[in-house]
């Protein structure tokens, strides 16, 4: 893995990292990326974001990469390149810009930020926060008490599940 804050390159993968989640954008350069957003989110939205995983609709943005990361942590994370060979740059770039203020579904499963950006830059939506065989469906309400939890903070403490939030974050792929 790439370290944080490594001066990212166009065509690059950002990987942020908000409260119980991973978001990602591409890297198009003059400090600006491009990323699949829902249409109400703005710019630095961080942790409050975390409520995107319920809408079923996002927009394409090309926002300031440090209005995105906001006071989160981020780092460039190719990850994929050792399976995919990555697109061209210039395609890369131009495909993402097409993109940009196209309203598209939204899927937590199939089409989230993360198949968004490995499909611009490998040709192949793939997400590693989303695993079929992990996956076990839950009424929605037990989705935003996780994540209503989650927003609490690591050491928060559950007396009734007696369990902490790091404990449980390991465990768990949002």
């Amino acid at each position: 893995m790439t370290e944080f804050h490594q001066e990212p390159r166009p065509g690059d993968l950002i990987e942020i990292f908000r409260i119980g989640y991973e978001h990602w954008a591409i890297y198009v350069g003059g400090g600006y990326v491009i990323h699949l957003t829902p249409p109400s989110e703005y710019p630095g939205a961080g942790s409050s974001s975390v409520f995107s995983v319920l809408s079923n609709r996002a927009v394409v943005r090309r926002d300031r990469l440090q209005d995105v990361v906001g006071n989160c942590r981020y780092r460039v994370n190719n990850h994929l390149d050792h399976k995919y060979t990555p697109r061209p740059v210039n395609e890369i770039i131009y495909s993402a810009k097409q993109k940009i203020g196209q309203e598209m579904p939204y899927s937590l499963l199939s089409r989230n930020c993360e198949h968004f950006v490995t499909n611009l830059r490998y040709g192949e939506p793939h997400s590693r926060q989303v695993r079929p065989s992990e996956v076990i469906p839950l009424p929605p309400e037990c989705l935003l008490g996780c994540l209503s939890w989650a927003a609490k903070g690591e050491n928060h403490y559950d007396p009734h599940a007696g369990i902490k939030m790091s404990e449980l974050k390991s465990s768990i792929r949002f």
